[in-house]
């Protein structure tokens, strides 16, 4: 056997054909897992988007869960966003709760920006929640609210959220 030849007896392959398919393979399978977070990262802002109201706001949610603490500039820089629609945004979603805002501290004299937090996932969509059953219980007493009856029964829906122990 020449050194030419393959361990199964193929002569003329050193392993590189072996090593740009499986480096092919890596590829795809690299791009098919890029896709897959992407289609997962746009599935998460559209879904907060939808209970934050704007895709904006939804990305600056995300980016404060990821990073607290950080000023509007640092949010801009880190989202893309320009600095004006960041500070319009977080002022609403300090306005709604949705953000908590404190001063930076730091010990040299000058402006301390004020650095934001987002509350986290599970108060976001308990406040969520309460929202939707309001409406779905306006909607079951549309006939009660249209004939001009003034009775008040109890809601009929109900929804209860709890928060699952991280151990389950």
């Amino acid at each position: 056997m020449s050194a030419d030849d393959t361990a199964d007896g193929e002569p003329g392959t050193d392993g590189a054909e072996t090593d740009d398919a499986s480096r092919d393979v890596r590829e795809k399978i690299e791009e098919e897992a890029d896709k897959a977070i992407e289609q997962f990262d746009e599935g998460v802002v559209d879904l907060l988007s939808w209970i934050l109201e704007t895709e904006t706001r939804a990305r600056i949610y995300i980016h404060l869960r990821q990073h607290p603490d950080s000023t509007s500039d640092e949010i801009a820089e880190g989202t893309g966003l320009y600095p004006s629609t960041v500070r319009e945004a977080l002022a609403a979603l300090h306005e709604d709760g949705t953000v908590t805002r404190g001063k930076r501290q730091s010990e040299g004299a000058g402006n301390n920006p004020y650095e934001y937090s987002a509350i986290p996932p599970s108060d976001l969509v308990a406040e969520a929640v309460d929202d939707v059953q309001g409406q779905l219980n306006a909607v079951f007493n549309l006939d009660r609210y249209l004939d001009g009856s003034d009775e008040t029964d109890d809601e009929p829906v109900t929804i209860n959220v709890t928060e699952e122990d991280e151990s389950s």
